[in-house]
């Protein structure tokens, strides 16, 4: 290899460290992680949960749900019980007319208050086991708040942006 090679081998050593301890986000991008983490990090602590509606046509898992404070990489996807109150978005799969359709939310962050029942919910179309979030009450926090996890997410209608820990139906 030639003197001049290696040279520039070696001043490319460090753009490729920061890039691979960025995760491959732009300075622009990691920013807006910044920023996030700094909303995050102000929201009141209390007994409620932030949630963020996550739809792909055909399953029937709600969205993510994480305390306030913790960030998204925290949440869980789960599967709402509506025991004791109707999910945000209780409309018809087919919609009629101009009647908004399921999933017409997606992206919506909410307060929700209600709990985890400890129980996990299979959902045959995804065939994911997910935990149970009994319901109790909602308001619309943001309606349109950006990406979940990263900012150069691309959602497609028909995959999750993550694998789901313990999501698999033999999964404990």
């Amino acid at each position: 290899m030639s003197l001049l090679r290696r040279f520039f081998s070696l001043l490319s050593l460090p753009l490729l460290l920061v890039s691979c301890q960025t995760g491959g986000l732009t300075p622009a991008q990691q920013q807006q992680v910044e920023y996030r983490r700094l909303a995050i990090a102000t929201e009141p602590p209390g007994n409620y949960f932030i949630g963020r509606r996550f739809h792909i046509d055909k399953t029937h898992f709600w969205g993510y749900v994480r305390r306030p404070g913790e960030s998204w990489d925290s949440s869980r996807l789960v599967v709402m019980n509506e025991r004791f109150a109707r999910q945000p978005d209780r409309y018809p799969e087919m919609p009629e007319g101009d009647t908004p359709a399921y999933g017409f939310d997606h992206n919506t962050e909410y307060r929700l208050w209600g709990y985890f029942s400890g129980r996990k919910v299979y959902d045959p179309n995804s065939n994911m086991a997910l935990p149970e979030f009994v319901l109790q009450r909602h308001e619309v926090k943001d309606s349109s708040p950006g990406w979940l996890f990263r900012p150069d997410e691309k959602f497609d209608g028909s995959h999750l942006f993550r694998a789901e820990p313990g999501s698999s139906p033999g999964d404990h």
